[in-house]
């Protein structure tokens, strides 16, 4: 799959189905869901307008696909690129993105309650949102910020998404709740069912990672700004 540096210069939308969804992450290898400063570089923009959010005709398009991608052990999900933002990556290219965040001082761990949370995690497992607020006796605000930040510094992803049914009918009009785990669980412990486990780290220094992923963004993209580039980025 290509895209081309402006969206009008797309070919039509691929993404029609859970598996071609997935299908277009991998071709991606890293890829923002949502609609950012390189235009077409998004799943939003690849998927035909017909299915995005069309609750009318039954269809959840990728807002619940995503669970499915997820699902598959084949994709990481979670708010990562484009300054804390939804997006979507494959373990090679996210193991790069992690070499390269976590070498930046403004992502280090912070100790209070991003370390409480990454305690959590390591002796549970994963924790969700409620389970965050929990611990910390937060609001939901401050559990939602605190998880993205923990997401920006990639150490944790979201390890599971799991639908929520309602009303006598248990009616599922596209609520979820996701629980949060630690990258390296997936990749290299794998205590999910549908994890695949993968080599667990990069042979990259950090500015390596950063110019694969970078040069790589350019090539799929055709983009050749380095600044909007590295709004993707982080």
């Amino acid at each position: 799959m290509s895209i081309g540096r402006h969206a009008g210069n797309l070919s039509a939308p691929t993404v029609v189905s859970a598996e071609t969804m997935l299908r277009a992450i991998k071709g991606c290898g890293i890829v923002p869901f949502f609609e950012n400063s390189i235009p077409g570089y998004s799943i939003e923009e690849m998927t035909d307008p017909v299915y995005w959010f069309d609750g009318e005709a039954g269809v959840l398009g990728p807002w619940d696909w995503k669970i499915d991608c997820l699902q598959s052990g084949d994709i990481f999900y979670g708010k990562f690129l484009c300054g804390g933002k939804a997006a979507f990556s494959t373990p090679s290219w996210y193991k790069e993105l992690r070499n390269y965040r976590q070498s930046l001082g403004k992502y280090a761990l912070e100790s209070g309650p991003q370390t409480l949370v990454m305690d959590y995690i390591k002796e549970n497992g994963s924790i969700t949102i409620k389970e965050v607020r929990s611990l910390l006796g937060v609001k939901k605000s401050a559990a939602d910020a605190l998880m993205t930040r923990l997401q920006m510094q990639c150490r944790v992803v979201i390890g599971d998404l799991v639908r929520v049914y309602r009303g006598p009918e248990l009616k599922y009009s596209g609520w979820q709740v996701a629980s949060f785990c630690r990258p390296e669980d997936l990749l290299f412990d794998a205590p999910l069912p549908f994890a695949k486990p993968t080599a667990e780290s990069t042979h990259h220094s950090p500015s390596e990672s950063y110019e694969l992923l970078s040069n790589h963004i350019a090539e799929f993209t055709g983009e050749t700004s380095p600044r909007l580039i590295a709004k993707i980025l982080g």
